[in-house]
């Protein structure tokens, strides 16, 4: 036994006795000795319980339920199209319109749990694998992180660097020839100052000689005095008049003209709040997967669908009482709705039907790029704004050349319905990867990107239709469509389409060939818009044109 602490027989104790036990019964969850084991073995309720010898019994497995959680019933039946056991009341209230409902005895009977606890084993190792994988992957991407951080770092010093040796070697520039400037005009000046200071000399000189040579001489030597000293003093009044023109007696400023370009610069550098933008670009990794992580049944595996098996039923309606037009609606990953008003708000509501946030502004169309983030349309503005959900930011705008309506991601890349009639891949930074001219009658306010392939609804020309990247139509669906709207897709690549203007839902087969109506207004479906699946399940939402409600469905195959 794998413990020895001893367990008791279990009826014996509620009859106040300790008796040791000798098996074990998984179904009682719980111990019985040898005397109240015969009792269990002739007992009709009892007598199929799994059982097992106490020694080989190890008290550290769970015992597994074999009663539905919710009703307290004995599991009996299966239900092949949602992969699940079910009691007779699961059946009544959620599986009434599910066909192919099993006894879960046969399923049972037919499954080799030694084959499928073999799979399962794989499975898990597998996907152990994978999850070391992605814990190598993220130990090396937060050292690549780091590094790469020091080498931004770096540039970052490198451009400083960069600036201040440009500045310093026009300031060394500007300096020298302000001090050339400065030497020649202090020539000029002292030139003119040696040449000015022997005039004065010279006028000295006159004006000494008149006072003590012309009074001492006859009066033919003073008047022949008097006019040689006149002829010198009006030579020297004409070069004090020519010194008013002439440049060098002109005062100098030495001032600095600026840059015109310096201001702008100025400029440019207040409003500078940044040497760039430092962002995060995620990439897919090559995980070596040998097993899908998608649900499966280890009884059945579900194969390609064939629509003609297909089932829609509505389970609830929720009131959310918009109460205006709406465009869009997408279920996040978490569970929760977004339903987007037609030029209006963005609500975000929880699974059942309550509103927790609503963004501003004129949206058109949704979709979600990771847990927390989204991209939505505002067409008034020509811009895809992605924006953080839970602390309402946005995180950034891509502005195009034309209005812009239905959004679909798939792949890393936005597909964005844009005015004359063109539909454009666009990477999460804007750039444009492939455009794509279509044929449509309609706004592109409705379509799906996916598998390379584009999916449009164009309601005015009552017509679904599937291209390639290239603009390759790969089919056009017309038969039995009155106004197609909202679509979504399920897992094998069926279209789920809104039909509107007929208040029913309606399937396109993968390759467009066929259709089938899963419900109409004689299901309750009234003024249906949009629809949308919930992440990686059958089933989803219906909003109606007025956002007065939400329709709960889900999608089965028999």
């Amino acid at each position: 036994m794998a413990s020895n602490k001893v367990i008791l027989c279990g009826p014996c104790q509620e009859g106040k006795v300790n008796t040791k036990a000798d098996i074990w019964c998984y179904n009682c969850n719980e111990g019985l000795c040898s005397t109240c084991s015969g009792q269990h073995k002739k007992f009709k309720g009892t007598r199929d319980h799994k059982t097992i010898d106490i020694k080989r019994y190890k008290p550290s497995i769970r015992a597994i339920n074999t009663e539905c959680d919710i009703h307290g019933q004995q599991l009996k039946l299966y239900c092949p199209s949602h992969l699940m056991p079910c009691c007779d009341e699961c059946i009544s209230i959620n599986h009434s319109k599910c066909t192919g409902i099993k006894s879960l005895e046969g399923v049972v009977d037919n499954t080799k749990i030694e084959k499928s606890t073999k799979k399962i084993d794989m499975d898990i190792n597998s996907t152990l694998q994978i999850l070391n994988e992605i814990m190598s992957n993220k130990s090396g991407n937060i050292q690549r992180g780091e590094e790469q951080v020091d080498s931004i770092k770096e540039t970052i010093g490198k451009y400083r660097k960069k600036i201040n040796k440009h500045l310093d070697d026009l300031e060394k520039k500007l300096c020298q020839e302000t001090d050339t400037i400065l030497n020649q005009e202090k020539s000029k000046a002292s030139d003119l100052k040696t040449e000015i200071d022997g005039k004065q000399k010279n006028l000295k000189k006159m004006q000494e000689h008149l006072h003590t040579v012309i009074p001492h001489t006859s009066k033919l030597q003073s008047f022949l005095g008097l006019h040689q000293i006149e002829q010198q003093v009006h030579q020297c009044q004409r070069y004090v008049e020519d010194l008013e023109d002439d440049e060098r007696t002109k005062e100098f400023d030495i001032k600095m003209k600026q840059n015109d370009e310096i201001e702008k610069i100025l400029s440019k550098l207040g409003s500078l709040e940044s040497l760039g933008e430092v962002m995060v670009v995620k990439k897919n990794i090559d995980l070596n997967r040998e097993t899908s992580v998608k649900r499966k049944a280890q009884v059945e595996s579900r194969e390609q669908s064939n629509i003609n098996n297909m089932t829609m039923n509505i389970e609830t309606k929720i009131e959310i009482n918009i109460e205006k037009e709406i465009s869009d609606m997408i279920c996040l990953m978490d569970g929760r709705v977004i339903v987007v008003e037609n030029g209006g708000k963005v609500n975000l509501f929880t699974s059942d039907g309550k509103l927790q946030k609503q963004l501003p502004g004129e949206a058109c169309s949704v979709a979600q790029i990771n847990q927390n983030t989204l991209a939505i349309t505002y067409p008034s503005e020509a811009a895809i704004k992605i924006i953080n959900m839970e602390n309402e930011t946005v995180t950034k705008v891509i502005t195009l050349d034309k209005e812009c309506w239905g959004l679909s991601f798939s792949n890393n890349s936005l597909a964005v319905g844009l005015s004359d009639d063109e539909i454009r891949i666009i990477d999460l930074e804007g750039n444009t990867l492939k455009s794509i001219q279509v044929e449509s009658e309609s706004l592109l306010n409705n379509l799906v990107y996916c598998n390379d392939r584009v999916i449009y609804s164009d309601y005015d020309g009552k017509a679904v239709y599937c291209v390639d990247e290239s603009g390759k139509q790969i089919w056009r669906y017309t038969q039995d469509l009155s106004e197609p709207k909202g679509l979504c897709i399920d897992t094998y690549g069926n279209i789920i389409v809104v039909d509107y203007e007929s208040n029913r839902i309606i399937v396109i087969s993968k390759d467009g060939q066929d259709s089938k109506v899963l419900i109409s207004e004689e299901d309750g479906l009234k003024c249906p818009k949009c629809i949308c699946f919930k992440h990686n399940e059958s089933s989803g939402f219906i909003c109606d044109e007025d956002g007065t409600y939400l329709a709960k469905f889900n999608l089965a195959s028999r």
